[in-house]
This record gives C-alpha cells, structure tokens and sequence, in this order.
C-alpha cells in the first residue's frame, strides 16, 4: 500500500505554488531526510526528521498538509495536489532502460529443458504480449544453453584432435580407429546410469562424459600400446592378444575402481550442491564400469579382427 501525491499544475499555477516544492515536503514529511548529524566520540548519527505517524499514515492528514505559495500564505496540500491511497509495486527493476518483472520457479522431477519448452509452448498459446513487451527466458536454462552450445563446439574439436594425435601415436590410422570404437558402447554405460538413478542430461553429466573420454581413451592407449609390443617382440598375434589383456587387466582395474570409489560419496550425497554433483558422478561411475568392461574384452577381440583384416588385404 501506498499513498500517492499528483500535483495539480494549473491549481499550483493559479496559488503560486512550485511544483518541486510539494514534492520536496511530501517527501521530508512522510519519508523523512536527514538534516543534522550528532557526534558522539567517533560515533556519527544522523538527525532524521519527519512527521509523527497519525500526521502521514492517513490520505486525509496528508491532504491537510501545508505548503507555502508564492506570497507566503499557506495552501492545504488537498488544493494542489490530488491525494490517494494506491495499492504498488514493492520494487521496480531494470534492464537495458526497460522494466523487468521476474517469474521465478524451481523444477523438480523434470529436466529443466523440456520444463522451459512446455513453458514456452502455454504462453505462447495462451498469453498475447501487449506492445513494446518481451519475453526472455533465463537463469539456470540460460546458463545451461551456452553452456551447451560451447561445448558442442569444443568437443567434437578436441575428439578430431585426439584421434588425429592417437593416429601419430601409432602411427596408424587402423589403432586410433580401433580405440575410438569402443567409446560410444563406453558411454552407453554413462547414458544407462542417468536413466537408472533418474537422473537428466545436464552440464555436470556432459562434463562427467568428457572425463569418461578421457579415461576410456587413456585404457584404450595403454592396452594397445601393450599389444603392439608384444607383437613386435615376436609374439604372435593370438597370444599377443592374450598376454596383453592380462598384463594391462590390474591398471586398467586399479584405474577404474579408485575412479569410482572416490567418486562413490558424490553419488550418494543428498546434501545441497548435491544436485551438481551426483549427474557427473553417475556418468563417470556407471561409464567407467562399461567402459572397463569393453576395453578388456572388446579390444583385444577388435584388435585380433583389424590386423587379419589388414594381412588378409596385404596379401591380396
């Protein structure tokens, strides 16, 4: 609730009053200023002065208030002003010059993007924008959007450089292939832990499946750098498979399950921040587990499978 003072000009022009001077007393009267400070040793306080309670709580006691005209005499505030008790807003804000009014909501049980779409499908069935007004969406939503839109610039460059580094590496194209074939099966294991602990695909759970890139890659590297040892020592391919899926089991493990144990309590937490966490715990935890799984078996078998594939095209 407010009290509302508009000032009459014509009857200020007709007594002689100065529109800023109403103002300048309404304000002093009902909101106070400052006038004076008290010193009290190297204390400061400042003197405030205005009008008792029952003097500016009440529309007709504000309408008896007395400003000076132009000759001295003083007129009741009722002759030049009007005086009404209105119901405003508590704060006005603004953006970019224009006013904001902000809706705020917290979702829960839903993803927050498909919660924004059926936002914006109901307004904008339902809700006709008057003129010179606009709607924007933000908060979390927006951060996530440009979030996502950097990282769907950024990761498909840094995979094109790490296969083309992997390629380097071996020195063969067939080996980063061999190694970038067992991610997407990987990272199905992150998708299959969301769904299981209800989780949704936000940006904590794509940063966690850039962790599992990474970790799924540097297993894949350090197993098939194994291999291509064991067959250049002589070993036949056969047993080289073999020798290097045991021989590169225990890091490949150990890599795996200090991942998932110091991962284990952000899974778990319910506290706050928890919220971030536990989708980037799922992903790691539950592709980390998969991604084992296919490194050890799915690679050697894979590995055994391109190299027949490559004599068998030499000796053709």
């Amino acid at each position: 609730p407010q009290i509302q003072v508009i000032a009459d000009r014509d009857a200020c022009a007709r007594f002689g009053v100065d529109v800023g001077e109403i103002l300048e007393h309404v304000e002093v009267a009902i909101g106070g200023a400052v006038i004076d400070h008290v010193y009290l040793n190297t204390r400061r306080f400042g003197i405030h002065v205005r009008y008792q309670e029952q003097y500016r709580d009440d529309p007709e006691a504000v309408r008896n208030l007395l400003v000076h005209a132009e000759d001295g005499t003083l007129v009741p505030l009722r002759q030049v002003a009007g005086v009404r008790r209105v119901s405003g807003p508590v704060q006005i804000n603004r953006e970019n010059n224009q006013r904001r009014w902000i809706v705020q909501g917290n979702v829960r049980g839903r993803d927050l993007g498909s919660v924004v779409d059926d936002i914006k499908t109901i307004v904008g069935e339902k809700v006709t924008l008057p003129p010179g007004t606009s709607l924007e969406y933000g908060g979390q939503f927006e951060n996530q959007q440009r979030a996502m839109a950097r990282l769907s610039l950024i990761v498909p460059i840094v995979v094109v450089l790490v296969f083309f580094l992997l390629s380097m590496a071996f020195g063969s194209l067939r080996k980063a292939m061999l190694i970038f074939l067992t991610l997407p099966l990987a990272l199905s294991g992150g998708v299959f832990g969301l769904l299981l602990m209800r989780e949704y695909l936000s940006v904590p759970a794509a940063v966690g499946f850039i962790a599992l890139f990474g970790i799924g890659v540097q297993n894949g590297v350090v197993l098939v750098s194994c291999i291509n040892r064991l067959v250049e020592g002589g070993t036949g391919l056969r047993e080289a498979v073999i020798q290097g899926a045991m021989l590169r089991m225990r890091p490949v493990l150990m890599t795996t399950l200090t991942t998932v144990f110091g991962l284990l309590p952000l899974l778990l937490a319910r506290g706050i921040g928890s919220e971030v966490q536990r989708p980037l715990a799922t992903v790691v935890i539950f592709g980390l587990i998969s991604a084992t799984f296919f490194t050890l078996f799915v690679i050697p078998a894979a590995y055994e499978w391109f190299e027949d594939r490559r004599d068998a095209a030499c000796a053709s």
